[in-house]
């Protein structure tokens, strides 16, 4: 479950009064939305039953967001919460539902490492696929119909009136939006990409380095001894 403590920032608007937190202050309304939205789906399609950890935005090159088992630690105690990262970069460009679905992918590795058997960091199992499946997000290595359902680099699709859309489609009527999104842009290919189109980025979800290589390579981070996820 999310941690609301670890998260007091986030829930702060609505738990503290209008004296205490200013109504318009942008950084309590962005993680407040993001922390109502995990809340939501927690509840709609987890049981309210996931493992901790705090939402953050990162600008992962080539990444919409990743999970990080144990990202983080108290430091004045031995407590220890995973990290749910989404990247602002990608958000406008696509729809509220397709960013708040990234979230949802997300969480379902949290769901695996509680519920489950996680394969290597940065793998995408048969049993993270069944629950994705189950969710009605449709796991898929190109984001589209046929794609492969497991691997290091699995994206997804929305299953038309699947548990996800249903879900999603409760929280958008209650007026959710996701209010800013990053200016830069990630359409233009990398200087390393350039040079041939029968290279891709490869990235390790641990430390951020990336290589690049010729597709279907299995690359492990001799840092993080993670699969490297094929963008």
């Amino acid at each position: 479950m999310l941690n609301i403590e670890c998260l007091n920032v986030f829930v702060s608007y609505e738990a503290k009064s209008a004296s205490n937190v200013p109504p318009d202050d942008l950084t309590t309304r962005v993680y407040t939305a993001l922390a109502k939205a995990s809340i939501h789906f927690e509840k709609a399609l987890f049981e309210s039953d996931l493992p901790e950890y705090v939402i953050t935005w990162q600008r992962k090159r080539n990444s919409r967001g990743y999970y990080a088992s144990g990202r983080f630690k108290a430091k004045d105690s031995d407590a220890v919460v995973d990290e749910v990262a989404l990247n602002p970069t990608f958000f406008d460009q696509r729809t509220t539902k397709e960013i708040l679905s990234t979230l949802v992918h997300e969480q379902v590795h949290a769901w695996q490492k509680r519920h489950g058997k996680p394969s290597r960091k940065g793998y995408h199992n048969a049993e993270w696929a069944e629950k994705m499946e189950d969710l009605g997000l449709i796991p898929s290595s190109t984001g589209q119909p046929g794609g492969a359902r497991t691997g290091p680099a699995v994206s997804h699709y929305i299953e038309a009136g699947g548990r996800f859309d249903r879900a999603c489609d409760e929280l958008l009527s209650d007026g959710f939006t996701i209010e800013f999104a990053d200016r830069l842009t990630t359409t233009a290919p990398t200087k390393g990409q350039a040079k041939s189109r029968n290279k891709v980025t490869y990235s390790c979800t641990g430390c951020g380095a990336n290589t690049w290589g010729k597709p279907g390579l299995n690359l492990i981070c001799g840092d993080c001894d993670i699969a490297l996820a094929m963008a």
